[in-house]
């Protein structure tokens, strides 16, 4: 498949209408926010806005850029997305608050409807050859560059392999998000 550009993804609200994300990818391709399998994107955050919620979705946030947020869940559980490049995971039905912990944020999202599907974000930071298996839907360069068969992915860029596709190679200083889905059988 050829490398999806994070400028090329147009910005579209919330769901709930307090922010705004772009939409990497989808499956399946046509599908919107009620009947997807899973879905990936690049949020920004700059305000305290709460999340949207997605009864029956699994969900998995980066931090990518900027110093973070606070995050209340149900008003009782916090956990601080502060880390670059961690993941986060929580269920989509959550009700989260949110408390900047500077300025504006941007942040990569994992969604997976939990009936159907489970999937999970890691991050990469070791130069070299990376290898695939079939269960990977995505790759999103977070940080410096990967070289892929189609081209080379800098921050912001996205590939999807195809089934057996050729490995790739992370540059040193680079980060690999590798996303992962399992379709329940």
């Amino acid at each position: 498949m050829p490398i999806i550009r994070l400028d090329d993804c147009l910005a579209q609200p919330w769901k709930n209408g307090l922010g705004r994300t772009h939409e990497i990818a989808v499956h399946p391709s046509n599908a919107g926010m009620d009947d997807f399998l899973w879905r990936i994107s690049v949020a920004e955050v700059d305000s305290a806005a709460p999340f949207s919620i997605f009864p029956g979705i699994d969900r998995v946030i980066t931090l990518l850029d900027g110093d973070g947020f606070g995050m209340t869940l149900d008003g009782e559980r916090t956990h601080a997305l502060t880390t670059p490049c961690a993941s986060f995971a929580f269920a989509g039905e959550a009700q989260v608050a949110v408390t900047l912990a500077g300025g504006p944020t941007r942040d990569f999202n994992l969604m997976v409807r939990r009936s159907r599907a489970r999937g999970d974000v890691r991050a990469c930071r070791d130069a070299g050859i990376l290898a695939l298996d079939d269960a990977v839907v995505l790759v999103y360069c977070a940080r410096g560059m990967i070289a892929s068969a189609e081209g080379t992915l800098r921050a912001g860029d996205a590939w999807r392999p195809s089934p057996h596709a050729a490995p790739l190679f992370v540059h040193p200083d680079a980060v690999a998000l590798v996303v992962r889905v399992e379709v329940a059988t």
